[in-house]
């Protein structure tokens, strides 16, 4: 039998884009090894900075290296970023691990349903409801879902007048208190969330996060919390992985926390008693469900010990596969080894593109 030409694109425009290279490179080395290398063919796809795509031995050679290009000085003109690789073609199955904005939010995978050909991950529509906070919590909350406390922010309301952003602030502590978390509605990684605790705090955070986004989204801090992790994989019968925990020694688990060697720590299972990992494991398979996910997510939690309450935080529907990363991590725990999980993501995306046709 012919081996399968899966296409890895990585990169993209987001601010990510380092950590989508890492994420490749991880996932180039799981599907060289035989097992892998007998079934599937490797055929890298670069997308630079200003988007445009670079397939071959151009991106062949960022990959190895590991080293993103600087996108050139002038933009590039409407015609280059509509010109892919000849090669592009020829791929069977796409894996796109692109990180943040127009990687994860539902636009690359809108692309690709429009070409007609599987890819790993969610649909459009899985991947944009993931993506958005704002929408993400509404489905949370129709399934039912445990979610702390939270509000929806405008960027008019931070930016129009000092009015409305004073009444904002009166809002934010009446309701939430200090501590509180701003957050932009469509990043990742944890980019662009700041812990406020004060008022001062909370006003720069406002305006650093309008800063990445029009639609933001201010949490209640909650005291003693450990975060919890669960993979999820699948399609209409997803299945749960173990637990995991992330400890840090940080104020908040943001982006340098986490891609810094020593930083946090992944605790492998969670030590947790059996009765909470199966309501862990079944409230990220409803999450997974109500964001319409398909292929993998990474569903988080918040644990509050000390009432035994237990949060839904958010879902991640194509969550990292650097050497740090918890979702590879999860299901070797759980069995099943990081190159093994791959030939099941891409077996996943092509029975979903079959049952699609």
């Amino acid at each position: 039998m012919a081996k399968q030409r899966i296409g890895l694109l990585f990169g993209g425009r987001s601010g990510e884009h380092e950590v989508s290279i890492l994420s490749a490179r991880a996932i180039a080395q799981g599907l060289s090894v035989p097992a892998n290398a007998e079934n599937y063919e490797l055929h890298p796809f670069y997308i630079r900075k200003d988007g445009v795509w670079l397939g071959g031995n151009e991106a062949k050679a960022i990959l190895d290296s590991g080293q993103s290009i600087p996108a050139p000085d002038h933009a590039p003109d409407r015609q280059q970023l509509w010109q892919f690789p000849p090669s592009a073609a020829q791929v069977d199955v796409w894996f796109p691990i692109l990180h943040g904005p127009n990687g994860e939010d539902g636009t690359i995978q809108g692309l690709l349903q429009l070409m007609q050909v599987p890819f790993v991950g969610s649909s459009a529509l899985g991947s944009s409801t993931g993506m958005d906070k704002t929408a993400m919590r509404r489905l949370f909350a129709q399934a039912g879902l445990p979610q702390v406390n939270y509000l929806d922010v405008d960027r008019a309301e931070v930016w129009s007048d000092p009015c409305r952003f004073t009444s904002l602030i009166e809002t934010i502590e009446t309701e939430l208190g200090y501590p509180c978390f701003v957050k932009p509605a469509n990043l990742g990684s944890s980019v662009g969330i700041a812990k406020a605790k004060t008022q001062a705090e909370l006003e720069q955070a406002l305006d650093d996060a309008a800063g990445y986004d029009r639609r933001l989204m201010v949490e209640a801090g909650l005291p003693g919390i450990r975060e919890l992790e669960c993979a999820v994989l699948g399609n209409d019968f997803p299945k749960a992985s173990v637990v995991g925990e992330i400890t840090y020694d940080a104020e908040f688990y943001d982006y340098e926390t986490k891609y810094t060697d020593g930083r946090a720590q992944l605790i492998i299972p969670a030590n947790l008693p059996q009765a909470l990992v199966s309501r862990i494991q079944d409230m990220a398979i409803q999450g997974f469900k109500a964001v319409d996910a398909a292929g993998l997510s990474r569903v988080d939690f918040f644990y509050v010990e000390t009432t035994g309450e237990l949060f839904i935080n958010e879902i991640n529907t194509l969550p990292g596969f650097t050497a740090l990363s918890m979702y590879p991590q999860l299901w070797c725990a759980s069995g099943l080894p990081f190159e093994a999980l791959l030939d099941q993501l891409i077996g996943l995306a092509i029975e979903r593109h079959g049952k699609v046709e």
